[in-house]
């Protein structure tokens, strides 16, 4: 960590509630760090949605975030990484972090010859961005991708451990289970929610790599100390009642100050 005081909050954005996950794993790492969230409620998922729209939503949520005078930028939906991070790091001054380069490293460091699955969105896999960043990593890897859309409403729903949950982790894994992987990024940063689930499928002997831990761990190394105060305030562009009540268990903590705001 660097010896320099961070002025300005982290901005950190996702296309909805997902990138709760890392907000939780970078304040736990950073509990004095000043945060404000970013969720594009009105135009989530981004998961389904083509390269050219993603990249304007991803501009225009962060052109606001820049406006709270943000400090440094956490982009915590793998969709978003996957397919807009080499603009931003080129587009902003600030230091940019996202979700999928952490989490790639992280699976060839447990599995450097071995075969590893990427959960996550349509978008991420069809973007290749894991496997490319993997490949750079290890030219020995074997990488697997595998789109999982029901994982995203079951984990807002709060049905991650019951048999609907079981059922769709079946009828997704069971050919991965089938080719004896080593390692599985849980590309989405709604997974974690399903990660005991998603364990009991594969067997307790595939390591299972958090996006949303592995990405925290790279902020708190990175970034200077703060002079915050630990303040969380958030932004969404729908329905922040139901941000609320549903982030809430994303987060493991209650969740006010949430701001409606128009973007475009």
């Amino acid at each position: 960590m660097c010896d320099t005081i961070l002025h300005g909050p982290i901005g950190v954005f996702d296309s909805g509630m997902g990138g709760l996950t890392v907000l939780k794993e970078i304040a736990a790492l950073l509990p004095e760090q000043d945060i404000l969230y970013f969720g594009d409620t009105a135009r989530v998922p981004y998961g389904a949605r083509s390269p050219t729209v993603i990249r304007r939503c991803v501009r225009e949520n962060v052109d606001f975030l820049m406006k709270q005078d943000i400090s440094a930028l956490v982009v915590a939906c793998n969709t978003a990484t996957a397919i807009a991070l080499d603009d931003l790091t080129e587009y902003l001054s600030i230091p940019v972090f996202g979700v999928v380069e952490p989490s790639a490293r992280c699976a060839v460091e447990v599995a450097p010859h071995g075969v590893i699955a990427v959960l996550a969105t349509e978008a991420t896999i069809e973007s290749r961005a894991y496997e490319q960043v993997i490949r750079r990593f290890s030219k020995d890897a074997t990488v697997i991708g595998r789109s999982c859309p029901l994982f995203v409403p079951l984990a807002e729903e709060g049905w991650v451990e019951n048999e609907v949950a079981k059922r769709a982790a079946d009828i997704y894994l069971r050919d991965i289970r089938d080719r004896h992987v080593d390692a599985v990024v849980l590309g989405c940063t709604h997974y974690p929610l399903l990660t005991s689930t998603i364990a009991g499928i594969l067997g307790t002997d595939v390591k299972i790599i958090d996006s949303a831990h592995a990405t925290a761990n790279e902020v708190a190394t990175a970034l200077p100390k703060s002079l915050g105060t630990g303040r969380r305030k958030f932004f969404v562009t729908d329905a922040p009642e139901r941000f609320a009540r549903i982030g809430s268990r994303f987060l493991e903590a209650s969740i006010s100050d949430v701001t409606r705001i128009d973007v475009c």
